[in-house]
């Protein structure tokens, strides 16, 4: 490969990366976003670049993406219009779901809308058994009639779900079959291509998700690939997914609802690929962009995964990389709830009009604003130069918004607001850490974004997470874990059993087929054997449980012999988990799960030249707030580029970049590595955990 371009799109900004393999050097760029139309800014962001950088399009041997057209589509409800099939008498299950409320002690709060109205959702008379064996054949008739009505109403997208499919997929293939033949313009998705485990609500709710999502990931994606090709890019776009691989882009149109946690799962990706180059493998990672913070944990060098998620308020049931998300952002919003107290997000006022500082005719304060006008961010520099801060509008905005209404100072206001949005990441977290028994102080933070290194170190502080990497190009760094990642499917199948010899067969039988599924998709992506890699995962739980926890399986646990040594890891995860195990207790395989991995060739990255000779040179210095220090205070700046392997700063200090700040509070000392990563050193604590050993 020549070279390779990564492209995340954000709600403020689209961040671009690309490689150049035989000399080893990375490029970074930056452009606002298009919300209307992401493309636009997709292919002005990589047109400017390749431009400055003096590379011919024909020359992209690689071009990753990651979207939120699918997130975007979910939260403002403009999906395409979906009709349902499903078995009939469960018509009304998409609203009934697990009859919980959701929010216990808030009686008014209401249920998600269905995305599939009433009339829309068509019963068939069809019945298998939990077994497989078919109770009644399915009625062709009130098939074909149902299709005819749904066509009539204008759907542009059909979701079939039928009881136990997932067992038996039988009458959901003749169903499908029936669709693409009698109305072969929609777009048509069933349970059993998308979940095919139990759980029913959960697997309706996933298979609508995809049909609704369908034909809008279509058209932006044919689109996408029609504009890359144009400019000359022969190759088409590997999307990312929520598991945190990527796939084709014509899987990814038949399999939108991967797509949900698209650009978080890359930065996720990259960060841990930068750990493992340093020997970091127990990492919190926190990427606070423009609109909101998404926040993971990294464990002995792996992502954790949750098999299902709630997205806006809808059950997912894929496999997806457990990150938290906030509205806590740059562009988040400050404002004052009906009692006077401060607020931040999770309303964000986005890249138009975004923040009062950038002059697009934004009025509200947000979070950029505050630390404008703390004299944190430069206002002449940013995006290198390209962009300039109006501080005046800034102040305006925070004095008129908050500090007036609240009787306060602008400098307490702004300082308020940071002191919030701080809050609000810090629980988030404790949720991913503390509150899933891991202790962060064991742990360190890789912080990127375009707002998460101005806000890292206080963070870490709060936490006692003892330092904290800001990665060379951080306000990118999603768009260069597209280059780092590999090929990712993930399949799955349901049969309880209880871990008995008899069940050893049937459990060898059932990964023989998945191995086969899995050797089958990575073929369509043209992945040699070599580079392929299975990985396995029995999910068990004891007998009357509703939850299940994962455990890894080799070929020599799928024994007589190796029975045993199953439920014993079993045993041992629970107790890890929750504090206690019981060996008594019966033990039941409930899914039986396999990743399929496509290794791909990784980006490479450069090592920083070392310092010879004097200390780094700070290239001035400004009046910077510091709650810690009473008010504002000299600080020295540097520019990133300027700082060398090996050298070391004291704070207080603001490293400026193209793409992002970094605040170094008074007193807190910060190294840079081999890598040209920053090293900021909040507390002297590191545990042999610390780095997963």
């Amino acid at each position: 490969m020549r070279y390779l371009i990564g492209v995340d799109v954000g709600g403020t900004f689209t961040d671009l990366t690309l490689v150049d393999v035989a000399a080893q050097r990375v490029a970074i760029h930056k452009v606002l976003s298009t919300p209307a139309d992401p493309s636009r800014a997709i292919m002005t962001g990589v047109t400017e670049l390749l431009s400055r950088e003096h590379v011919d399009f024909s020359r992209v041997d690689y071009f990753g993406h990651g979207t939120t057209v699918a997130t975007n589509a979910l939260i403002e409800k403009k999906g395409a219009k979906t009709g349902l099939l499903v078995t009939a008498g469960f018509k009304d299950l998409l609203e009934i779901g697990r009859q919980t409320r959701p929010a216990l002690y808030d009686l008014h709060k209401e249920k998600p809308t269905p995305l599939v109205p009433g009339h829309l959702r068509k019963e068939i008379p069809e019945r298998v058994y939990h077994n497989g064996n078919a109770r009644m054949p399915i009625d062709a008739g009130a098939l074909k009639q149902a299709i005819a009505e749904l066509r009539a109403e204008g759907v542009q997208s059909v979701a079939i779900c039928f009881l136990f499919s997932f067992v038996n997929p039988e009458h959901e293939k003749a169903a499908l079959d029936a669709v693409r033949a009698l109305f072969p313009e929609a777009f048509v998705t069933a349970s059993h291509q998308v979940v095919p485990e139990f759980r029913e609500f959960a697997r309706l709710s996933t298979t609508v998700l995809n049909a609704y999502l369908g034909p809008v990931m279509r058209r932006y994606l044919s689109n996408l690939q029609n504009s890359v090709h144009q400019a000359g890019i022969r190759q088409d776009p590997y999307i990312t997914q929520s598991n945190g691989g990527i796939l084709s882009l014509q899987e990814s149109i038949q399999s939108p609802v991967r797509t949900t946690v698209s650009g978080p799962s890359a930065g996720v990706m990259a960060a841990t690929y930068v750990g493992r180059l340093v020997g970091l493998n127990s990492l919190i990672t926190l990427d606070m962009g423009g609109t909101s913070a998404d926040i993971s944990l990294i464990h002995r060098g792996q992502p954790l995964l949750s098999m299902e998620r709630t997205v806006e308020g809808l059950p997912v049931r894929i496999p997806m990389l457990d990150i938290v998300t906030i509205g806590a952002g740059g562009g988040s919003i400050a404002w004052l709830d009906a009692g006077g107290a401060l607020k931040v997000g999770p309303q964000s006022a986005g890249a138009n009009p975004g923040p009062a500082c950038y002059g697009f005719g934004g009025t509200l304060p947000t979070v950029t604003d505050a630390n404008v006008v703390l004299g944190r961010m430069n206002p002449q520099r940013i995006l290198g130069g390209r962009m300039a801060l109006k501080t005046d509008a800034a102040e305006t905005a925070i004095q008129s918004r908050i500090a007036q209404p609240a009787k306060m100072s602008m400098l307490d206001a702004a300082s308020g607001m940071i002191d919030v949005v701080n809050a609000n990441m810090v629980r988030a977290m404790r949720l991913v850490s503390v509150e899933r028994g891991y202790d962060p102080r064991e742990f360190t933070m890789v912080v990127f974004g375009g707002a998460g290194p101005v806000h890292a170190a206080a963070l870490a502080q709060e936490l006692g997470i003892p330092r904290v990497l800001v990665p060379p190009a951080p306000g990118t760094l999603c768009s260069l874990g597209l280059l780092v990642t590999d090929i990712r499917v993930d399949f799955v199948r349901s049969l309880p059993l209880k871990p008995t010899l008899d069940a050893v067969p049937k459990m060898v039988h059932l990964f023989d087929e998945l191995v086969a599924e899995g050797r089958h998709a990575l073929n369509k992506e043209n992945v040699t054997v070599e580079h392929q890699r299975l990985m396995r995962w029995i999910e068990a739980r004891y007998q009357r449980q509703n939850f299940e926890l994962p455990i890894s399986v080799d070929e020599n646990d799928l024994t007589t012999a190796g029975l045993a040594g199953l439920v014993e890891k079993f045993h041992a995860e629970h107790k890890r988990l929750y504090g206690y195990a019981r060996p008594e207790a019966p033990v039941e395989f409930v899914n039986f799960r396999l990743t399929a991995i496509g290794e791909l060739p990784k980006a490479p990255i450069p090592r920083c030249p070392a310092r010879n000779g004097n200390a780094p040179t700070p290239f001035g210095q400004r009046q910077v707030y510091f709650k810690e220090s009473g008010g504002y205070v000299t600080t020295v700046l540097y520019q990133r580029d300027d700082l060398r392997s090996g050298d070391c700063i004291t704070g207080p200090a603001i490293i400026e970049q193209m793409d992002t700040t970094t605040v170094l509070p008074p007193q807190m000392p910060l190294c840079v590595d081999e890598y040209g990563n920053l090293m900021i050193i909040v507390s002297e604590k590191l545990d042999a955990d610390e780095r997963g050993q």
